[in-house]
């Protein structure tokens, strides 16, 4: 069986990340694995920065909005005991960006969550079928709870 050395853990501050947390150190713990994180905010209006655009942690910003998704990624940072140059917060297409953030990195496996949707979500495709198609590494899809 093959072992994961990095593992990107791609997260959305849903009530179910916790969840994902779990699972994902777990994992990490099994395969003696690094664990890299990454948010990508797909949904706060960000007019002066093109797609791709990693948005640093070390300072202040004055969007509030993007504040607390600093804090919240550097919480579950702190939690997962994520070194501060392995945590990401870009802006852009979630799949495009975690997928090419993984090649760049070079992850074993990208760990992200997954409400199993069927019929018109599924059609539509999702995060994690976007990632699983597009990605040269794993994916691992955490099946989240109801």
């Amino acid at each position: 069986m093959k072992t994961y050395k990095h593992i990107l853990l791609a997260v959305d501050f849903s009530e179910d990340t916790p969840f994902i947390i779990q699972r994902t150190r777990d994992i990490a713990l099994l395969n003696k694995a690094k664990i890299s994180l990454v948010h990508v905010l797909d949904n706060i209006p960000m007019p002066d920065m093109s797609y791709g655009t990693i948005i640093p942690l070390d300072y202040e910003i004055e969007n509030k909005l993007l504040e607390i998704e600093k804090n919240h990624l550097n919480h579950i940072g702190q939690e997962l005991n994520v070194p501060e140059n392995q945590r990401w917060l870009i802006w852009g297409s979630p799949e495009d960006e975690i997928c090419t953030l993984a090649e760049k990195e070079s992850v074993d496996i990208i760990i992200v969550g997954s409400h199993g949707r069927h019929g018109l979500a599924l059609l539509l495709g999702s995060t994690a079928n976007g990632i699983l198609h597009h990605t040269p590494c794993d994916v691992l899809a955490i099946r989240l709870p109801k």
